[in-house]
């Protein structure tokens, strides 16, 4: 990363320089101000700001009721704990592994929404916000501090709460767009010195490559991409090598980008919203990828309610969504938030950028799934999906599906023609059992 340093290693001066003094203080004064039923935003992804949380869980004994609003978050979160259920109650936006448990047995709720709609539940006061919890980048020169790795809702969620209390991370990358907040506007500042938690890069399998392989093969030269997170969104990226002038819009980035980047098949040149730059709502991979971003004028982060408005997304020529699902049925129903009654994940971004991709001149919106789970033993294509299972994105909008045998293109499609062509993708364990289950529709 660039060199930053904390403001009690610096010479810079400013009016800001005297408000910031006053407003340092340690992990413990700064939550005694949470009060109980008061209504928390956690800063979201890598940015989550763990020693802040773990503060607050010192004061459960003392705390009742309050409200914990999170999307997805790194590291710990003891607060869904259920020795914790009577202080604090979380509603999470998207659903990580940290609080899936908590959720499923009913001490968290899941809030299922388009990312690029929450913002809006923040500003509008339909979700009300007391405390915003941020971690955040050292102070520049003039006062304004980077939200770093991550930015999507946070911006709304800061400006409705009467309270922001922020760890200042010297480990925290600088990044650039709408990505910055004047310390005039933090009320508690605690410094620290930490690294951004990671998140590994998983290594694809043979089935993995080959579903990357076949994406790949939609992809077109002066493509607008957006890729999700997991091994098939890097498997991908693999096998993107071979293309040309290519550029992202997307939600997210994972160290994949970096390659392809470094390797001048990603140039933003062909896009015609931000062109020139890799647009982004927040980042998560290994430090190589914080380190890429840091202070990096090639990345704009903006909000999620711009990145991820399906209106923004339709204006990229060729815009290329890829996004992946638990279980599609044969009429191109799309899982992606749950396995049956099992509460999983979150809507985040799919649908938006389905819709926004599909909407795009030469635009394609893709759902890249293995044919099986469970090692084989289950079918993720199915006659119908399983008995609980939430519909995230609707049969109406799913142009491409694709599996590691092969690709199916669904839009303008028959619910014959679609089950036929999903079927064909299925594995070949299953596809006798599909096309019986499918026998007894009356349309088929």
């Amino acid at each position: 990363m660039g060199d930053k340093i904390l403001l009690s290693e610096t010479k810079t001066r400013g009016s800001w320089l005297e408000d910031y003094q006053k407003k340092l203080t340690t992990l413990e004064s700064a939550v005694s101000h949470i009060k109980s039923r008061d209504s928390i935003y956690v800063h979201s992804n890598a940015a989550a700001p763990q020693l802040l949380l773990d503060a607050l869980v010192k004061r459960a004994p003392e705390l009742n009721g309050v409200k914990i609003y999170q999307l997805m978050t790194l590291g710990k979160a003891d607060y869904a704990l259920k020795e914790h259920a009577e202080s604090f109650q979380v509603n999470s936006f998207f659903i990580g592994s940290n609080v899936r448990e908590a959720v499923n047995a009913g001490r968290a709720n899941y809030i299922p929404v388009f990312l690029s709609e929450i913002p809006g539940l923040f500003l509008s006061g339909e979700i009300p916000i007391d405390v915003c919890l941020l971690q955040v980048s050292p102070p520049d020169a003039h006062g304004f501090c980077s939200y770093g790795v991550s930015v999507d809702c946070t911006i709304a969620a800061r400006k409705k709460a009467r309270l922001v209390i922020a760890e200042v991370n010297k480990q925290m990358p600088r990044t650039l767009g709408r990505a910055f907040v004047h310390v005039s506007r933090l009320d508690h500042v605690v410094e620290t010195d930490h690294p951004v938690p990671e998140l590994v890069p998983a290594q694809p399998s043979e089935i993995e490559k080959a579903i990357g392989s076949n994406v790949a093969s939609l992809v077109e030269d002066g493509a607008t991409l957006q890729l999700g997170i997991g091994a098939i969104p890097n498997a991908v990226l693999q096998n993107l090598m071979d293309k040309r002038n290519l550029g992202v819009h997307s939600e997210m980035l994972s160290d994949g980008i970096v390659d392809l980047i470094e390797a001048g098949v990603i140039t933003n040149d062909a896009k015609t919203v931000l062109p020139g730059k890799v647009a982004v709502t927040f980042v998560m991979g290994t430090k190589r990828l914080y380190d890429f971003v840091d202070n990096n004028p090639l990345v704009e982060f903006q909000t999620s309610d711009y990145i991820n408005d399906p209106f923004v997304i339709s204006q990229n020529y060729k815009m290329t969504a890829i996004n992946s699902a638990l279980q599609v049925d044969v009429t191109g129903q799309v899982a992606a938030d749950t396995i049956g009654n099992l509460l999983y994940s979150g809507f985040g971004g799919q649908v938006d950028f389905v819709r926004g991709a599909a909407h795009a001149k030469q635009g394609k919106a893709i759902i890249a799934l293995p044919s099986t789970a469970k090692g084989g033993k289950i079918s993720r294509i199915s006659a119908m999906l399983n008995t609980g299972s939430g519909v995230v994105t609707s049969r109406a909008d799913v142009h491409y599906v694709v599996t590691e045998y092969g690709v199916a293109q669904l839009y303008g499609k028959t619910l014959k023609e679609r089950a036929r062509a999903l079927t064909a993708i299925a594995h070949p364990d299953f596809k006798a059992e599909i096309e019986k289950q499918c026998s007894s529709y009356s349309w088929y």
